[in-house]
């Protein structure tokens, strides 16, 4: 595919390509996080001197259905040597679906200093690049956090209910069968809990692979990503957008394209999302 600075995005910056990566992997001030929904795919090999994020033992609370707190991304980030001045990468399997949502996570704690490297794991392999499987240790540092700010690109269940009756546009990202009701679950997945299949009405589904370049792993270029979303749908940049799936992961890959790839201004994701939503007592459901 075309020179990431080529595909016409408003945030080109956002990303990385491999090759950068690959320069840049001596670099002090770069951190290279790989974040699988396989979490131990990491161990098998990669990134020279990338860390691992774990997304549910590293990000998640243990008892809430909810993110660590300050304190405890502090925690995170002081063991991965990791300062406010340290540029994050990220990266992992399924088309950097689980990365996008670690990069999510620490952008609710405002550690802005971080892009995706396009292609994401699949494709640095692909391309022969080099692997390692040893563990990868940074002097421990003393990070201080922002406050998590749940305001700007969060959204809770009031919020989206708001949102449903003042008909703004909302985004299901998840497969077909599971935005008809068809399905509770992604195909091959388990049941995580939702009672209830359909949709919040007046979503529109938009699957979020499909911002994705089957061949390459990579984004695809903005006019493309334009007509399926800002053509098929009618949304504008300035238009109030809540993307939402199954527990906020696929959604946050959407919440990335939108706001940074195609510059819109205020959306939000949901990361209570299906889970959440399909075991709501008397909320409304479409199908």
């Amino acid at each position: 595919m075309m020179d990431i600075h080529k595909r016409g995005y408003a945030q080109p910056d956002m990303l990385v390509s491999t090759q950068w990566v690959e320069d840049h992997l001596n670099d002090a001030d770069v951190r290279f996080i790989e974040s699988d929904e396989d979490t131990l795919l990491y161990f098998s090999g990669h990134i020279p001197h990338a860390v691992n994020v774990d997304w549910v033992a590293d990000l998640n609370d243990p008892v809430r259905r909810d993110y660590i707190e300050k304190e405890g991304f502090e925690e995170l980030m002081s063991r991965l040597g990791m300062t406010k001045d340290t540029l994050a990468i990220f990266y992992g399997d399924q088309n950097n679906w689980w990365a996008c949502y670690a990069f999510w996570v620490f952008q609710l704690f405002g550690h802005s200093k971080a892009k995706i490297m396009d292609g994401g794991r699949l494709k640095w392999e692909k391309e022969g690049r080099p692997m390692s499987k040893d563990q990868t240790d940074f002097p421990r540092s003393a990070y201080t956090a922002n406050n998590r700010d749940d305001g700007k690109i969060r959204v809770f269940r009031e919020q989206v209910l708001q949102h449903v009756q003042q008909k703004k546009s909302l985004i299901d990202v998840r497969s077909p069968e599971e935005f008809s009701g068809e399905r509770l679950h992604m195909a091959n997945y388990p049941n995580e809990g939702a009672l209830r299949g359909g949709h919040i009405p007046g979503a529109k589904n938009v699957p979020w692979s499909r911002a994705i370049d089957t061949d390459t792993g990579e984004f695809k270029p903005a006019d493309e990503l334009q007509k399926i979303y800002m053509h098929y749908l009618n949304i504008q940049p300035q238009d109030e957008i809540i993307t939402y799936c199954r527990i906020g992961e696929r959604s946050s890959h959407t919440w990335f394209v939108l706001t940074y790839l195609l510059g819109f201004e205020n959306v939000r994701n949901y990361d209570g999302s299906w889970t959440e939503y399909g075991n709501l007592v008397n909320v409304p459901i479409e199908r």
